[in-house]
């Protein structure tokens, strides 16, 4: 089985599929939470999962590279701040009040944008081949979420709410470009926690704001599975697999990536709610999957991140 695990570990072409998979599930249980538990408690509460189930594995060798952390405390902060912090609360806050269509086109623009804040950054190039690929793999996405009308794309209406899943977008797209300036002395696993550490102290005081304006925590069963779900595999897991993806591919590699959450969203509407599979669903699956592929085989042909 370790061995297994550690073949799988070396491609990261394999590793791609899994954190849309996991995301997936966050959406869909981020929609069902939206009316009864408050957004800032949400990305807290998942955050503080992740963080206590990390711990134990990397608090000694946090104690040894100390010294390191402290010297990228900056780079430390700004992943927290975009990545943990600024992504999450903005997109919990965002499925309050914004359609569930728009969020789905909008969180699909982070293969776009993360090409442009690479640019910015001057961390990366992007190749045609990659870039061919984002954009087949985008009019996948627009397929599904115009249910195969373009006149329903194009009557799409966005509101001042809708800015909010932009804003965490590109919180994440900055947060992904950033990854790659992590030392590579830096225990992963360790980078990850500090970023954890710093998110989570990011969300105290409007944690506190919430709190003091009268929101209130719920403890059902069902609120604390979906809070230790999405803290175990749309926190910990996928982000430890989006950031080795990083370190491997490149952000705008693994940004493509992005595209699969909404076909593993139609596939666990199927599943969960009974909603059937019509023909849009498959012709920009297709296109999702082919754009992937597209991509994902002219980086691995040349060796080397798009």
């Amino acid at each position: 089985m370790t061995r297994w695990l550690q073949a799988i570990w070396q491609r990261p072409y394999l590793l791609l599929w899994l954190p849309p998979a996991f995301w997936a599930g966050n959406l869909v249980l981020g929609r069902g939470l939206a009316e009864t538990m408050p957004p800032v408690t949400l990305a807290v509460g998942r955050w503080l999962v992740a963080l206590l189930l990390l711990l134990p594995f990397v608090a000694a060798q946090a104690w040894r590279q100390r010294a390191l952390l402290w010297r990228q405390r900056g780079l430390i902060l700004l992943c927290g701040g975009f990545g943990i912090a600024g992504y999450n609360a903005l997109a919990y806050v965002a499925l309050r009040s914004v359609p569930a269509v728009n969020v789905a086109f909008l969180n699909s623009t982070l293969p776009l944008m993360i090409p442009v804040a690479a640019f910015l950054l001057g961390r990366e190039k992007v190749s045609r081949p990659t870039l061919l690929g984002i954009a087949v793999s985008f009019a996948g996405v627009c397929w599904i979420v115009s249910r195969g009308d373009v006149a329903a794309l194009l009557a799409l209406r966005f509101e001042r709410a809708d800015l909010l899943v932009l804003l965490a977008i590109l919180n994440y797209a900055l947060y992904s470009v950033l990854l790659r300036r992590r030392a590579a002395a830096l225990d992963p696993f360790v980078f990850l926690a500090a970023t954890m550490v710093s998110g989570l102290l990011v969300l105290l005081p409007f944690w506190l704001w919430e709190l003091a304006a009268g929101a209130t925590i719920p403890f059902d069963p069902a609120s604390v599975a979906a809070v230790l779900y999405i803290g175990l595999f749309a926190s910990l897991l996928a982000f430890i697999l989006w950031n080795r993806c990083v370190a491997m591919l490149g952000a705008t590699m693994t940004g493509v990536s992005f595209h699969l959450v909404a076909v593993f969203t139609a596939i666990l509407a199927m599943l969960t709610l009974g909603e059937p599979v019509r023909s849009f669903h498959i012709a920009g699956i297709v296109l999702i999957i082919a754009g992937f592929a597209l991509a994902t085989w002219s980086a691995s042909q040349r060796g080397r991140p798009a």
